[in-house]
């Protein structure tokens, strides 16, 4: 492959990425309206973005990329993730993910994009 068309190859894998964070974040968006609507409508709904997330995944799926959350896990240094308030914590103090701003994206060979999470401690 020349540089060229190595060029154009990772333009398109940034493109597919920012197309299914984008994606992502409807997704979230899209569900937090769908819980407000009445149960027949909102069955209706559900399953269409359940249709919508599958595409999303199968499209990723060929390229070699898939989306990582890691809501509700405990926050580990080493995590593929930045954490946006981390310094509103102690040392000592043990963490979970609260919530992914944005997802991490695994490729083939390992981390294509890192993730961007908010945490909050554990409660003793």
């Amino acid at each position: 492959m020349t540089n060229e068309q190595d060029g154009a190859r990772d333009q398109l894998e940034r493109s597919l990425m920012e197309i299914a964070i984008e994606s992502w974040r409807f997704s979230r968006l899209f569900s937090r309206v769908v819980s407000k609507l009445d149960a027949g409508e909102a069955n209706r709904y559900a399953n269409q973005l359940r249709y919508f997330q599958k595409k999303v995944e199968e499209s990723l799926d060929s390229s070699g990329l898939k989306l990582v959350n890691v809501e509700g896990q405990p926050y580990d240094a080493g995590m593929a993730a930045s954490a946006l308030n981390l310094g509103d914590f102690g040392p000592d103090d043990v963490l979970l993910v609260d919530q992914m701003v944005e997802p991490i994206i695994m490729g083939p060979n390992g981390l294509r994009k890192q993730g961007t999470v908010m945490l909050r401690k554990v409660e003793a």
